[in-house]
């Protein structure tokens, strides 16, 4: 029974310092960086740098550190880790075990804030894989607890920049989704379920588990702050880039979608509605085949972009005077492709 005892108490404060190593690194995310989110270049990819300041780091989202709140015997500086890359896979394996046995939420948040952080290396992303841990972190987005699962969902985020992970990864996108609809309206919980989709469809391999999600999607769209349509933006041009995604887009009802386009608009949100509609208009150029106007409503996205509505256009129109050059030039771009020879692609004339 004393060895058991032993052995229980050095596991916990074994743990205990591997907690306390995710909090120091929260720390210094918060106070080294102002900048966390998708890397540059397609929409929610990442490099496979692993030192800190490269593409993983980045991925990193700003959460703020818990203190860790077990027996204060358990608390000790001695040998404590300076950071997460330094965080070997006898820790990560700790880390895990921790998660996976206790019931305590505040524990669980702090095990995932650090495992977290540590995915941001990416040697850590095999390692973490290896030790079965994406199950165990899958486990959590069941976690009654709002707080817990979006620590989840942000683990699960950053792991997910890995090509073998998102393999694993993908049982749980159909959750996410139905999740999100779920959540509250603009709460750091459906933020974190829209970046896992955002890096979830970065490639087109799973984005037709993500179809039924697109009505909630253009739903958030017209309803969410800019935080929020900015992420779902990121969502809806990576489907968007996908030809196979188009018809699924075309046929949901947007009437809202055009109020995007406009001078007063978030240049964030108005580039990625831009590219997000020229995408479309792309797909359906090179669409084989004809495209049947009259298979679609008067308020699908197919009718607002194509049909026989000049509000679009003259929308464009009006934006060729905004006065960031991106957002003209990207204007400019949508304008020639539209103009484009299109005749044969749907039945209906062009406006």
């Amino acid at each position: 029974m004393g060895e058991a005892r032993g052995a229980a108490r050095a596991g916990a404060a074994a743990a205990g310092l591997v907690l306390g190593a995710g909090a120091c690194y929260c720390v210094y995310r918060l106070t080294g960086s102002r900048r966390a989110g998708a890397a540059a270049g397609t929409e929610g990819a990442a490099s496979s740098g692993s030192a800190p300041g490269g593409g993983w780091l980045p991925q990193v989202s700003g959460l703020s550190s818990l203190a860790w709140r077990g027996p204060s015997s358990l608390r000790s500086d001695t040998d404590l880790p300076k950071s997460p890359s330094n965080l070997d896979a006898n820790h990560l394996q700790k880390l895990i075990h921790l998660l996976e046995s206790t019931d305590d939420p505040l524990i669980q948040e702090q095990a995932l804030v650090t495992l977290s952080n540590s995915a941001a290396f990416s040697v850590n992303q095999d390692i973490i894989r290896n030790l079965d841990g994406l199950s165990v972190i899958g486990k959590m987005l069941s976690n009654s607890i709002p707080k817990v699962k979006e620590k989840a969902l942000n683990t699960l985020n950053n792991l997910s920049m890995n090509v073998k992970n998102q393999e694993e990864i993908k049982v749980y996108i159909l959750q996410v989704c139905k999740e999100i609809e779920l959540s509250p309206l603009n709460s750091d919980l459906q933020l974190a379920e829209l970046r896992l989709l955002t890096n979830m469809s970065v490639t087109n391999d799973y984005h037709h588990m993500m179809t039924d999600a697109i009505p909630c999607l253009l739903h958030l769209l017209s309803e969410g702050n800019e935080r929020t349509q900015i992420q779902v933006l990121k969502v809806l041009v990576n489907l968007s880039a996908n030809p196979a995604m188009t018809r699924h887009l075309f046929s949901v009802q947007a009437p809202s979608l055009l109020s995007l386009f406009d001078n007063c608009i978030n240049k964030d949100i108005l580039l990625r509605a831009l590219t997000f509609a020229a995408n479309l208009n792309e797909n359906m150029k090179n669409e084989e085949g004809i495209i049947i106007q009259d298979q679609y409503s008067e308020d699908s996205i197919f009718s607002l972009l194509c049909g026989h509505s000049t509000q679009y256009a003259k929308k464009l129109v009006c934006l060729l005077h905004h006065h960031d050059t991106e957002v003209k030039e990207q204007v400019a771009k949508t304008i020639t492709q539209l103009r484009g020879d299109t005749k044969t692609r749907y039945s209906g004339k062009l406006q």
